[in-house]
Parts: C-alpha cells; sequence; structure tokens
C-alpha cells in the first residue's frame, strides 16, 4: 500500500502527517526560507524554527522588561510631574 501525502498547505504550512514523512525537507525549508507552521487536525500548533532566529527572539524579550521598569529607566523618571488633580469635578450642562 502506497502513502499518498498532500502537498504542503502553502509556502511554510504543513500537515503533521507530512511534516514527520518529509522530515528531512521540513528541515531544510526551514534552514532556507525560515520558519515552517505544522498543523494537526486543521489547527496550527507548533512552528519549526532555525535556532537563531529563535536564541534572537528570546534575547528581544528578555530585553523588554516590566512596564515599570520601562518607566523607572526611562530618561524622564527623575522629572517633578505635578500629578495633582482640581476639586472641580462639575462640568457645565445645557439640560
Amino acid at each position: 500500500m502506497s502513502l499518498k501525502y498532500k502537498r504542503p498547505l502553502g509556502r511554510g504550512h504543513w500537515q503533521v502527517q507530512e511534516a514527520k514523512a518529509r522530515f528531512s525537507e521540513l528541515f531544510r525549508k526551514t534552514r532556507t526560507e525560515g520558519a515552517q507552521r505544522v498543523s494537526h487536525h486543521g489547527k496550527e500548533t507548533v512552528v519549526l524554527m532555525a535556532e537563531e532566529d529563535f536564541l534572537s527572539l528570546q534575547r528581544r524579550h528578555a530585553r523588554r522588561g516590566s512596564l515599570v521598569d520601562f518607566f523607572a529607566h526611562s530618561p524622564l523618571a527623575s522629572t517633578k510631574l505635578d500629578l495633582r488633580r482640581s476639586a472641580d469635578h462639575d462640568r457645565p450642562s445645557d439640560i
């Protein structure tokens, strides 16, 4: 019995059965064309990417820090702002 595999779902998209059967090609395409997506039961579940791309994403993510860190290290962190609000809460009304 000969197994027939469908063509990739589109550039960079593979069904899990096809990815398993043609792993060498999937691996090569990942290195030459970029990240490849693999779907299982019609739902994209994993992305195969080159290690240098993965490490680059990790470095970018690690650099970000939290919003608190961002404001704490801002050049404006030492700026004195007057954040007091007016006690007047009424607005004019045309009713």
